[in-house]
């Protein structure tokens, strides 16, 4: 029975101002003992439960990662808003600052996965339908690693050729920044892609999808895109006093981004959105190009000194930058806001080649499910952050592996740096081995997905979440594939065994061993192995 507590529900707009120039109500949830809280902050999944004291400020600011502004704990207990919020959480309660009275909360049922089964249909409806299939069905190759800022037509195909000639399923190709003559310039440079036409017929030939980045910014030095764009108001303005209206301004706010100063498209101006769409349009028109990573859409790129046509908040531009997506069923994004339940496919922070970023993948993935973000991809194997790969010295090829192997039956499964280039036979074969796990699980994953798109549940689940009340509220090196499968994967460096605890039950491992649940057991680990176990009647 719903025992929901409604503070103040409103879905109008909102003006673009600080919080502190808000008229706040403290909203206050207490909770029970032992009783564990989860945020919608998924950059920071890795901290939750929440075993200490911890503050978020919602507005503007998506720590570089989805935000969803949902709380929710393992007694049942919400708070959901369509607005930001601020929250702290001490000793046994919850202190929510909610400047726009938007904050709903309640309780509903008794745990994990009842709560976010009403808040999934309540706030954040599952929509039916499923990002393009092909990022679950196969794994996806991002150029990023090779090529960084040197993006270019022979080393696109290069990479891919080494994909297929080393044995790797093709799969989504992501061309990654710098394919572009330069930002809000969309078109393929023409001493880098000579012929991109060509390129992307052979990689459609070769069994690839093609993705391309792109951004919401505009550089200065495009003068006559520039131009006409802020001609047209299409760019976040400057503010120059507290009365400044959008009517009464039009110099675009030159922002501040890691490739520079740009100016940022204002999406709450139907110019803007049509430029935007006709560009991504004339991609898919003229090159055959399949859909898009959109990146850079992040909240703090829409600061208070800028103004916009709808008066939106930073957080909204998020989330109508994500709208994109909408129409472009091949898609990726890293920042969003507020779109749960609909076919967008989320992708981690960019991680670091390092064993403690690599600990942090099972944890925020399963937050991401949480918040109703389920088609989600942790980032790319070995660490997306590109700076990491700069020393050849500091590669670790069980890492690469433990990666791959971690990647394999998660919702998608990313591939950047290329393992036949950084890895010793007997790793690469163990990142195949790894490859050819994923693809007997497929047809299991496949089914998650379109569940996850009509129900809107998780298609990876903590343990909590499926066996509630057995103490597994702390684990998060443990995750379950729907309701039958239990990952393992190894997460520590050096180690040849690990501790599983297996719920109650009886549970068959790859061999066809039964083992008894309710029980923890230290388990070998070969380098090509990965624990799994499926629930066995």
């Amino acid at each position: 029975m719903l025992n929901r507590l409604v503070i103040c529900f409103c879905l109008l707009a909102v003006p673009f101002i600080s919080n502190s120039q808000n008229k706040a109500e403290t909203i206050k949830i207490t909770l029970a003992p032992g009783e564990k809280v989860w945020a919608g902050v998924i950059n920071d999944g890795h901290l939750m439960p929440f075993s200490g004291d911890y503050s978020m400020d919602l507005y503007g600011n998506n720590k570089s990662n989805q935000l969803q502004p949902l709380i929710l704990t393992s007694k049942g207990q919400f708070a959901w808003s369509e607005q930001p919020f601020k929250f702290e959480i001490t000793g046994s309660e919850i202190l929510i600052t909610d400047p726009f009275h938007t904050t709903v909360a309640g309780k509903e049922g008794n745990t994990l996965a009842e709560v976010q089964k009403f808040v999934s249909k309540q706030y954040f409806p599952a929509s039916g339908k499923l990002p393009d299939t092909l990022l679950f069905a196969r794994p996806q190759y991002n150029t990023w690693i090779e090529l960084t800022y040197n993006q270019n037509q022979a080393d696109v195909l290069k990479y891919a050729r080494g994909i297929v000639d080393n044995g790797f399923p093709p799969g989504v190709i992501m061309i990654d920044d710098t394919w572009q003559e330069d930002y809000g310039l969309w078109q393929f440079h023409p001493g880098r892609f000579p012929n991109p036409k060509e390129m992307v017929d052979t990689l459609h030939q070769m069994g690839f999808k093609v993705m391309l980045w792109v951004c919401p910014f505009v550089s200065a030095d495009q003068a006559m895109i520039y131009n006409k764009l802020s001609g047209e108001k299409a760019f976040l303005l400057e503010r120059k006093s507290e009365t400044d209206t959008w009517e009464s301004q039009s110099k675009p706010l030159m922002v501040e981004w890691w490739n520079g100063q740009s100016a940022v498209l204002d999406f709450s101006n139907p110019a803007a959105v049509d430029w935007f769409t006709g560009r991504l349009d004339r991609l898919v028109k003229d090159y055959g190009i399949d859909g898009f990573k959109f990146d850079a859409g992040d909240m703090y790129f829409y600061p208070s000194n800028g103004i916009s046509k709808g008066n939106v908040t930073p957080n909204e531009q998020c989330g109508l930058f994500a709208r994109f997506g909408l129409e472009y069923p091949l898609n990726e994004y890293r920042a969003c806001w507020k779109m749960g339940g609909q076919p967008l496919a989320q992708r981690l922070q960019d991680k670091a080649h390092s064993w403690n970023d690599l600990q942090k993948l099972i944890p925020n993935m399963i937050l991401e499910g949480l918040c109703g973000y389920p088609f989600s991809c942790p980032d790319m194997i070995g660490g997306g952050e590109w700076t990491s790969f700069l020393d050849p010295s500091t590669l670790d090829q069980d890492l690469t592996v433990r990666s791959a192997q971690c990647h394999a039956l998660m919702p998608m499964m990313q591939f950047s740096v290329a393992p036949w280039r950084i890895l010793d036979s007997a790793h690469l074969d163990a990142v195949k081995k790894a490859v050819a796990l994923r693809a007997k699980f497929t047809p299991l994953i496949m089914q998650l997905a379109h569940e996850a798109a009509t129900k809107g549940e998780p298609i990876m689940k903590s343990m909590e979440y499926e066996f509630p009340g057995q103490g597994f509220e702390n684990n998060k090196d443990q995750f379950m594939l729907g309701h039958s499968v239990l990952v393992a994967p190894m997460l520590e460096k050096g180690r040849a065994s690990r501790n599983v605890t297996l719920p109650a039950g009886k549970w068959k491992t790859p061999e066809g061993k039964i083992l008894k649940g309710g029980k923890t057991y230290e388990l070998p680990v070969a380098l090509d192995g990965l624990l799994y176990f499926e629930k066995s009647e």
